[in-house]
């Protein structure tokens, strides 16, 4: 052979067991640190988005920026951590909130929402989520609402958003493919 190294060729169901596992560990890998799909069940997003939707999440975007007002985010359920909620945050850590006939008010001005398409005459009073009005998001959470006001289980009823429950904002839409695009 004169110093050249021989070329064992492996058996094919080696060769097949061995693709199949490197696929799923690298398919593990970018689920837990990259991006992750998830299912819209419920209309809290209406219009932004409907009940069947698919997103994608990028669970790595919050590491280089912090998340911002506007953005629509996916979290684990405070009260239940094991179910997954998708809402819009409205109140950022430090920022004095109050909701009065239905209008968001964020450090003493009136939010514009103009993807709330859906109103209530909601307003926010004192209680035992709440025990002042208007309060301060604390350090590390967030307010975070419905785009469909009259039916979204919201931190109105629940309270904050532990900053560790935060899984990323939703950035494209990829299913039903009639409305494929990148989110707002």
């Amino acid at each position: 052979m004169d110093g050249m190294a021989a070329v064992v060729a492996k058996p094919w169901w080696r060769e097949t067991v061995e693709t199949i596992l490197w696929a799923l560990v690298l398919a593990l890998i970018l689920r837990t640190f990259v991006v992750q799909a998830f299912w819209i069940p419920s209309g809290s997003m209406v219009p932004t988005l409907l009940p069947g939707d698919r997103v994608l999440v990028a669970k790595f975007w919050y590491w280089f920026q912090e998340p911002k007002r506007g953005q629509i985010m996916v979290f684990k359920y405070p009260v239940d951590p094991q179910r997954d909620f998708v809402k819009r945050i409205v109140g950022l850590p430090g920022d004095v909130i109050e909701v009065r006939d239905g209008v968001v008010i964020v450090n003493g001005t009136s939010l514009s929402e103009p993807y709330v398409r859906n109103r209530d005459m909601f307003t926010l009073t004192e209680s035992t989520v709440f025990p002042k009005i208007p309060f301060t998001v604390p350090k590390d959470s967030f307010f975070v609402m419905g785009d469909n006001r009259p039916n979204s289980q919201d931190s109105r009823f629940w309270g904050f958003v532990p900053k560790q429950n935060v899984r990323g904002p939703a950035f494209v839409r990829y299913w039903p493919l009639d409305r494929l695009g990148l989110m707002e």
